[in-house]
């Protein structure tokens, strides 16, 4: 047992560094992806504190539906909800991974991340101004940080990736390095994609629990 123990922890240990030297070696890219996202989250919230009175009900009427329907006998079905969501984490990381692999991709790359960080605003925003600043935190938190502590990081990677490649082919245009670069950025992209799918499963059966105990004490 004790050997296992140690096994598993030299394991994790191991791809602790690795993620901690990649991070390291990339972080003036994964600076650039983190500042494109933060403007995406302030133009989310910017967008939902501009919009007319009349939108703002509306939105705040949808929120305040869903968690009443929550209350009473609506029911999730599981098991749609976490195929959807796989689809959907799977095809954004597709999509990141083919545009990254393509020379005039990138800014396409910039403009996903930031349409990611203007939807996590936005909703912050709606949910802030709608249950108010306390509740509104504490919901915002259970629902989206739980599966966004792994999906976050994971696009970072792949837009890292992209940027990457493009560099790589830039400094030495030799079909062979086009070739291997691609290569490690399609398997990059697969262990994110794997780490999305895991995303996926937090956010169904986690934060969605979650959700239903908060909401239960609201």
């Amino acid at each position: 047992m004790r050997k296992q123990e140690k096994r598993n922890w030299k394991l994790n240990n191991k791809i602790t560094n690795i993620i901690r030297e990649h991070v390291k070696k990339n972080l003036k890219q994964y600076l650039i992806v983190a500042i494109i996202f933060i403007i995406g989250i302030l133009l989310g919230v910017i967008f939902i504190n501009n919009i007319n009175i009349n939108e703002q009900k509306e939105v705040s009427e949808y929120l305040n539906n869903f968690i009443n329907a929550l209350k009473t006998d609506y029911e999730i079905d599981l098991n749609v909800l976490l195929r959807n969501t796989i689809v959907n984490n799977l095809l954004l990381a597709i999509i990141l991974w083919f545009i990254g692999s393509t020379v005039i991709g990138i800014p396409i790359v910039y403009a996903i991340i930031m349409i990611r960080g203007f939807s996590l605003g936005y909703t912050i925003a709606v949910i802030v101004a709608t249950l108010g600043t306390w509740r509104g935190i504490a919901f915002g938190l259970i629902t989206l940080f739980s599966q966004n502590i792994i999906f976050i990081p994971c696009i970072f990677a792949l837009a890292v990736s992209g940027m990457k490649l493009y560099k790589s082919i830039i400094k030495d245009k030799r079909k062979e390095n086009i070739k291997t670069e691609i290569y490690r950025h399609t398997i990059f992209s697969g262990v994110m994609a794997i780490c999305l799918i895991l995303s996926a499963f937090v956010e169904v059966y986690v934060s969605s629990n979650l959700l239903m105990l908060f909401i239960n004490y609201m």
